[in-house]
């Protein structure tokens, strides 16, 4: 018998038994950590497609035209002034009926046309945008609040159904938004 006994070597190995468990941690880790960015972008109700109609034809009268360089200049029917003030003056062209000769002759008829130049920032055009939005939903807020007593929100959410919206009826919302010039 030999005194010394002879030693069985064994191959090395990498356990591999928690492999599984470890990938399985790190894929919950992953879902739990990753955010989803969600593409954003200015909400906006675009109205159906005409059915091989013409465009109607609007008096020049009640067309106002807000046009933006890329350096973001604002000129308003061929006059330069600052977005602060767009607000104002669309709100003067749809409360006009038909006092001012340049102005719109009636609420629902008044159309505001925003174009601008290729390589205006984002900023700008959003806050051009939103002023002749907040120019509308004022004029709308106004006149909730001067027939119904409350602002255009909260008549609206009191709306029914099947009852008509008055305001939005009496005050449309009628932007025509121009693709802006290649140069």
């Amino acid at each position: 018998m030999p005194l010394l006994k002879k030693r069985v070597k064994r191959d090395a190995e990498i356990p591999s038994a928690s492999m599984a468990d470890i990938a399985f941690l790190l894929l919950i880790f992953f879902l739990v950590t990753t955010t989803i960015n969600a593409d954003k972008g200015i909400y906006m109700q675009l109205p159906p497609p005409l059915e091989d109609t013409e465009p109607p034809e609007i008096n020049q009268r009640n067309l106002l035209n807000v046009l933006v360089n890329a350096d973001g200049q604002v000129l308003i029917d061929n006059e330069v002034t600052n977005v602060a003030a767009i607000r104002d003056i669309v709100k003067r062209h749809i409360l006009n009926n038909g006092r001012e000769p340049q102005l719109s002759t009636a609420p629902d008829k008044a159309v505001t046309s925003f174009k601008t130049k290729r390589g205006l920032p984002y900023e700008t055009y959003i806050a051009v945008l939103d002023e002749i939005k907040s120019a509308y939903n004022d004029v709308r807020d106004d006149a909730s609040r001067q027939e119904f007593g409350a602002p255009y929100g909260e008549y609206k959410a009191r709306l029914g159904d099947d009852e008509e919206d008055v305001i939005a009826e009496r005050y449309p919302l009628k932007i025509s938004l121009a693709e802006p010039d290649p140069d």
